[in-house]
């Protein structure tokens, strides 16, 4: 795409140079590049609606455990702003939370959330993640699938999610250990201890969430 946004006006130019040389009508001719300009407008739009569409998450309030100063809560929000896809990072030391804005054309990857803090040496007391739901429908069982991930909803099922939800992030190393050991007790569910499980005949990974 980089490549015709690129060379797009040299092959107008080229093709305007070849009407005098196949005596082309200047009506024909004008009409030729309204329609190339008119394609390359939808290809543009498709490429950047594509990438628009990735996002999934738009924000997320992050708590960490373990912060006791200014320079652990530094080196945490370095260490987030490492990732690809964090437009922001606006950390809150009275409570030890960070504000988590995304970029719009990126993928979010919580589990790489979760990994750089504990790159940092900390740990996750909480993750509440804005999630951008498209008229998704929510099984019997509390599963629902979202631009290709999973989520199995602790405390909602039969149900239709449509924009911006505040969804809860109960999965291990997401919230504390004590209170996964509780929700683990109550799910009896090999795919919360796990955090994967069989999903049409292949082995997934699966977001335990709570709304």
């Amino acid at each position: 795409m980089r490549i015709l946004i690129r060379y797009c006006p040299f092959v107008l130019i080229y093709f305007k140079s070849l009407a005098p040389v196949f005596n082309i009508q200047t009506a024909a001719y004008n009409n030729f590049i309204m329609k190339t300009i008119k394609y390359f407008i939808i290809l543009f739009c498709l490429f950047i609606g594509g990438n628009t569409f990735a996002q999934q998450i738009s924000k997320a309030e992050l708590q960490v455990n373990g912060l006791t100063c200014s320079m652990c809560s530094r080196a945490t929000e370095t260490s987030l702003k490492s990732l690809g896809f964090i437009e922001t990072v606006s950390p809150d030391l009275n409570r030890n939370v960070f504000v988590l804005t995304f970029k719009a054309d990126k993928k979010v990857d919580l589990d790489e959330i979760r990994d750089k803090v504990q790159d940092a040496g900390f740990s996750i007391g909480d993750l509440s993640a804005t999630i951008n739901f498209k008229n998704t429908q929510v099984d019997a069982a509390g599963l629902a699938e979202l631009d290709g991930a999973v989520f199995q909803f602790i405390n909602a099922k039969s149900k239709t999610l449509d924009g911006p939800v505040i969804a809860r992030i109960m999965d291990k190393d997401f919230i504390t250990s004590s209170a996964f050991k509780k929700q683990a007790a109550e799910l009896k569910s090999e795919s919360y201890l796990k955090g994967k499980g069989i999903v049409q005949g292949k082995e997934t990974r699966i977001f335990h969430l709570s709304i």
